[in-house]
């Protein structure tokens, strides 16, 4: 009797602990926090950690997937950003606003105004040119002098001519080149210099004003850094 009196009361004590634990929340790992806070992508100042020395981004488009392969080494201060925005998911639903065939592919203006404010000035200062734009590699767009934000573009040919003008490239697209070349250049240069969407309009209005006027347009689903 003895026996069974003790094994019941263990039952107890395994049930209320087992009870207790299920009632306590779960405490988050430092890497899930970590996550959390860098989910984020609204606020510039939050995302500038170092990128690996190289990785691969894996995109969605409405045309298929491509993966860009990054070298640090080549454009540091580039290959950290482009690290940054890829990781916290601030290529989701990002249009390819200005395609040009034969010369390059142009995106990375985000389509909640908001957002695309808040990284409006959220500038990065130059890379030295160490690699080529030659066809499939992977640049930031500027205005000038150390004025580069969330704007890239994929060339479509040898734009070796870029190089002396600053554009530092820091990766190159190493599968689904062919997914690239799809994408629909109808619209071509933008306004005012052409037919395609205007990017003060973008900047201002965002995916409400692209999806209305230039529907046909091809898009990043999502983004994400792969193994």
């Amino acid at each position: 009797m003895k026996v069974i009196t003790n094994v019941c009361a263990l039952s107890l004590a395994l049930a209320a602990l087992t009870c207790r634990a299920a009632e306590e929340p779960k405490k988050e790992t430092k890497e899930e926090k970590r996550t959390e806070a860098k989910a984020d992508f609204s606020e510039p100042a939050t995302l500038a950690d170092k990128a690996p020395d190289s990785f691969k981004a894996r995109f969605e488009t409405s045309k298929g997937a491509f993966t860009v392969e990054v070298t640090r080494s080549l454009a540091p201060k580039g290959a950290d950003r482009f690290y940054n925005l890829v990781r916290s998911g601030y290529f989701k639903d990002v249009e390819f606003f200005r395609v040009i065939p034969g010369f390059m592919c142009q995106f990375g203006i985000h389509g909640d105004p908001k957002v695309a404010a808040a990284w409006g000035e959220a500038r990065i200062p130059d890379d030295p040119v160490k690699a080529s734009n030659t066809r499939g590699a992977i640049s930031f767009a500027t205005r000038g002098p150390n004025t580069r934000t969330t704007q890239l573009f994929i060339s479509y040919a040898d734009n070796s001519r870029l190089d002396g003008m600053g554009f530092s490239p820091f990766g190159k697209v190493t599968e689904g080149m062919d997914v690239v070349d799809k994408i629909n250049g109808e619209y071509g240069e933008g306004s005012p210099g052409g037919n395609g969407p205007n990017q003060a309009r973008i900047q201002q209005e965002g995916n409400a004003y692209l999806k209305k006027d230039f529907p046909k347009l091809d898009y990043i689903k999502s983004a994400t850094i792969v193994p």
